[in-house]
C-alpha cells in the first residue's frame, strides 16, 4: 500500500497529528498531544497508529526530566522517474539557467518523446 493510500485511511485526528509532526519536523510526544488538544492517552494512540503505518518514527527520549518519545516524520521514498527520460537525467537539475537550444536539452526531450509508457 502506498503512503498516499495509507494517509487517505487516517482518521481526522491522525491526519492532524501527522500534519503537526511534518510541520514541526519533529516534536516530543508530551507536546504533541497538548498541541492537538487531546488527552495524553489519545495522543499516545494517535502516535502509535502513525508509527505502525510507517508514517512517523518514535524514539525514546528524556524531555524536561520525563521519559517520553520524540516523534518525527518517516523518510519518504523519492520518485526520480519524473526527472528521467530513458536513462538521461533532466538537464534542468542543478542549473540556474537552462538553454532551451542546448543539445543536452534537445536530446533529453527526444528521449522523453520516444519513451514507452
Amino acid at each position: 500500500m502506498s503512503a498516499s493510500e495509507i494517509e487517505s485511511d487516517l482518521s481526522a485526528d491522525e491526519r492532524a497529528g501527522l500534519e503537526l509532526i511534518r510541520e514541526t519536523g519533529g516534536i516530543h510526544q508530551s507536546d504533541f498531544w497538548k498541541n492537538l488538544d487531546v488527552s495524553s492517552r489519545k495522543g499516545s494512540r494517535i502516535a502509535e497508529a502513525l508509527e505502525e503505518s510507517g508514517l512517523i518514527q518514535r524514539e525514546d527520549t528524556v524531555y524536561d526530566g520525563h521519559n517520553t518519545y520524540y516523534l518525527e516524520p518517516a523518510p519518504r521514498d523519492l520518485d526520480f522517474s519524473l526527472l528521467m527520460a530513458d536513462d538521461m537525467l533532466s538537464p534542468f537539475i542543478g542549473e540556474e539557467e537552462v538553454d532551451a537550444q542546448a543539445d543536452a536539452f534537445s536530446q533529453w526531450m527526444m528521449n522523453l518523446a520516444y519513451e514507452d509508457y
